[in-house]
C-alpha cells in the first residue's frame, strides 16, 4: 500500500514537472513566433493584410484618444468594448500603437465640462445627445463617440458611430462596428503617408466652380494633393514624358485620378483625346455627369422649367468604354422634400415641405465596399444608366433608385403642380433603376481607326489603342458632389458640408460616397475592401425576454451552480472508485 502511494506521488511530481516544462516551452516559442487564433465564424478579430502592413511600417507613436469612457447605454458599451479590442489587435502588430479611453463628462463643474465639450468640437468631434432612461425617468447625456488620432505633429478626428437614415439603432451600431478597422486604419494611413497621390478637378467645360465643391475638396486634401486643371486642348496637360533609360522615354500620367464634375458645355475632340489617352495609360476617372439640364432657379421663380438634353459630345466615348447615360429623368417616391410657398399671412410667407420626386434619395443596397453601409445619398435631377455588354470590362452597379420609381423622357416639362395631388403609385413601377456604376478592366480607345496614321505612328504622341487595367466610376448626376452655399449679407459665401441639406437640416452620405470612390480608384493596397467585412448581428428576442424575464434570470443564475455541483459529484465519484480499489 505504501509502495502504491509512493508511485502515485512520484507520478504526480513527474506530471507537475512536465506541465511546467511544457508551459515554459510554449511561452518561449510564443515569444519568438507570433500566432493568433480567431475562432469566430466571421473572423472578426483577424486584421486584413493591408492593415497589418501599415501597422508594421509605423516609425513613430500613433496615439488614440478615445472618448468612450463613462456610464453609457448597453449599445455604446459594446462600441467601447469593440473599439478597445480592435486597438488591442493593432497593438499586437505594432508597439507604436498607444491608446487611452477618456470620459469627457467626468468633471463635476458644468462650466469646465462645457469647456471640454467645446474643445472637442473645435478639434473635429461631433457630440451625440442621448436621452437615457433610468428608474427615476430619463436624463440627458452628451457623449462624443469618436477618437482623435495623433502622429508626430498631426492629428485627425474619427467618428466611430456612423449615422444612417431609416436604419434601426442596433443595425447602425453593428454597421459602425463592422467599419471600425477601416475607419481607424485609414486615418492612420492618412496621418503617416509621406507622399500624397495627386488628383485633379478638370475645368474648361462649365464644370462646378471651386466654391461649389469646396467642402469635398477640403476633405480630399487630407488624403490627396488636389489641383484644378484646365485642358484647353493641351496634349501634355495630364501626362509627362519621363526617361526610362538612356535610350528610351515613356509618357506617364501626372495625376492618379481626375474628377469631371457636372460639365454643361460640349467637349472639343482634342480634350476628349487627352482624357482618352490619360485613361489608356491607366488613369482613373470619376465622371459626375448631368445627361439632362434642369434648373431649380427657374422653378422657384415661375413654378415651371424644362428638362433638356445636355449636349456634351461624350456619348460615343462612354459607349466605347461600355456604358450609356440616358437622356431621361428618374422620378422616385422616395425623394427629398423641398420648401414650397403655400400662402401669405401677417407674419410672412407660409411655407410647407413636399416630396420633390425629381430629387431621389438613394439608399445603397450593393455590397460593394464603396457604398456598403453608407448613409442615404441625395440627388437632383438624376438620370438612368445602362451598361453595354462586351469587352474585357467588369461592370458593377453602385447606386439605384427605390422600387417605386419611373423615368421621364426629355424634353420634359417640370412643374411644382405635381405636388398638389397624390401621385398615382401605379405609374411608379420601375424597381431599382441604375444611376451609378463602376467599370473595371482594359478599355478600347474611342479613337481607334479615327485619327490619321501620322498621329498613331508618331512616337512622340505615344498613341495607345487599348488601356492598361484601370477603373472608372460613372454617376448620372453632377450635383452628387456639389455642396450648398450660405449667402449672408456683407459676408463672403460659405460652403455647407457636402451632403448637408439646409432646408431639412439632414446630412446625407454624399461626402463619404465621393471619398470612398476615390479610395477605391486610387488605393492599390486594397484597404477599402475591409468595408466588405460583415459581422453578424446577434440580438436577443426582447419580446421573449419581457414575457419570461424571471425564468431567464433564474436560469442564468442557477444553471452554472448546478453544472458545477454535478461536475463535482462526478469527479468525487471517479476519485472514490479510483482510490478505493
Amino acid at each position: 500500500m505504501s509502495s502504491k502511494k509512493k508511485d502515485i506521488k512520484r507520478s504526480n511530481i513527474v506530471q507537475l514537472v512536465l506541465g511546467v516544462i511544457i508551459i515554459i516551452l510554449i511561452n518561449t516559442i510564443g515569444y519568438y513566433l507570433f500566432i493568433r487564433f480567431d475562432l469566430t465564424s466571421e473572423k472578426r478579430y483577424t486584421l486584413s493584410e493591408p492593415t497589418k502592413q501599415i501597422l508594421r511600417n509605423l516609425d513613430d507613436i500613433v496615439y488614440f484618444e478615445v472618448y468612450l469612457d463613462g456610464e453609457f447605454p448597453a449599445g455604446f458599451k459594446r462600441l467601447r468594448r469593440e473599439t478597445k479590442e480592435m486597438l488591442g489587435e493593432f497593438r499586437a502588430y505594432s508597439d507604436n500603437i498607444q491608446y487611452e479611453f477618456i470620459n469627457p463628462s467626468e468633471n463635476s463643474d458644468p462650466a469646465e465640462r462645457e469647456d471640454v465639450y467645446q474643445r472637442l468640437v473645435e478639434r473635429g468631434l461631433q457630440p451625440t445627445d442621448l436621452q437615457v432612461k433610468n428608474n427615476e425617468g430619463s436624463s440627458r447625456q452628451i457623449i462624443f463617440p469618436g477618437t482623435i488620432i495623433s502622429y508626430k505633429n498631426k492629428e485627425i478626428p474619427v467618428e466611430l458611430l456612423k449615422s444612417q437614415m431609416g436604419v434601426p439603432p442596433e443595425e447602425v451600431l453593428n454597421n459602425s462596428i463592422q467599419n471600425l478597422e477601416f475607419n481607424l486604419i485609414s486615418a492612420v494611413k492618412k496621418l503617416t503617408v509621406e507622399k500624397k497621390p495627386r488628383i485633379a478637378f478638370i475645368e474648361g467645360h462649365g464644370e462646378l466652380e471651386l466654391i461649389k465643391v469646396a467642402d469635398v475638396t477640403r476633405a480630399l486634401q487630407e488624403y490627396y494633393s488636389v489641383e484644378r486643371v484646365r485642358l484647353d486642348g493641351k496634349v501634355s496637360v495630364l501626362t509627362k514624358r519621363q526617361a526610362i533609360d538612356s535610350a528610351n522615354t515613356g509618357i506617364h500620367n501626372i495625376y492618379d485620378a481626375i474628377i469631371i464634375a457636372k460639365p454643361d458645355s460640349a467637349f472639343i475632340e482634342k480634350d476628349k483625346f487627352i482624357i482618352d489617352q490619360y485613361i489608356m495609360r491607366g488613369g482613373k476617372v470619376l465622371w459626375l455627369i448631368d445627361p439632362v439640364n434642369a434648373s431649380m432657379d427657374s422653378i422657384f421663380k415661375s413654378d415651371i422649367t424644362f428638362g433638356l438634353i445636355n449636349e456634351l459630345n461624350l456619348d460615343d466615348q462612354f459607349f466605347t468604354y461600355g456604358i450609356r447615360l440616358n437622356t431621361d429623368l428618374v422620378m422616385d417616391l422616395n425623394a427629398l422634400p423641398i420648401p414650397v410657398k403655400t400662402g401669405e399671412s401677417a407674419s410672412g410667407p407660409q411655407v410647407e415641405f413636399f416630396s420633390w420626386y425629381y430629387f431621389p434619395v438613394l439608399y445603397p443596397l450593393s455590397d460593394n465596399p464603396i457604398v456598403k453601409n453608407l448613409n442615404a445619398i441625395k440627388t437632383e435631377f438624376i438620370s438612368s444608366i445602362d451598361t453595354i455588354m462586351g469587352g474585357n470590362v467588369k461592370k458593377t452597379i453602385l447606386l439605384t433608385s427605390s422600387p417605386y420609381a419611373k423615368t421621364v423622357n426629355t424634353p420634359a416639362l417640370i412643374t411644382l403642380e405635381i405636388m398638389k395631388e397624390e401621385p398615382d403609385r401605379r405609374l411608379y413601377n420601375k424597381k431599382n433603376v441604375p444611376v451609378a456604376a463602376m467599370l473595371e478592366g482594359e478599355f478600347p480607345s474611342v479613337y481607334n481607326g479615327r485619327i490619321p496614321p501620322e498621329i498613331t505612328n508618331d512616337r512622340n504622341m505615344g498613341f495607345l489603342e487599348k488601356s492598361r487595367p484601370t477603373k472608372m466610376i460613372f454617376v448620372a448626376d453632377g450635383d452628387v458632389i456639389k455642396n450648398q452655399i450660405s449667402y449672408s449679407k456683407g459676408k463672403d459665401p460659405m460652403p455647407y458640408p457636402l451632403g448637408y441639406d439646409r432646408y431639412t437640416g439632414q446630412t446625407f452620405g454624399n461626402k463619404d460616397f465621393i471619398l470612398n470612390a476615390m479610395d477605391y480608384l486610387i488605393d492599390e493596397s486594397g484597404l477599402i475592401t475591409i468595408r466588405s467585412r460583415e459581422i453578424k448581428l446577434r440580438l436577443l428576442d426582447k419580446t421573449k425576454i419581457n414575457e419570461n424575464e424571471l425564468f431567464w434570470k433564474s436560469f442564468n443564475v442557477v444553471t452554472p451552480v448546478v453544472i458545477v455541483l454535478i461536475l463535482g459529484m462526478i469527479m468525487g465519484f471517479v476519485r472514490k472508485r479510483k482510490y478505493t480499489r
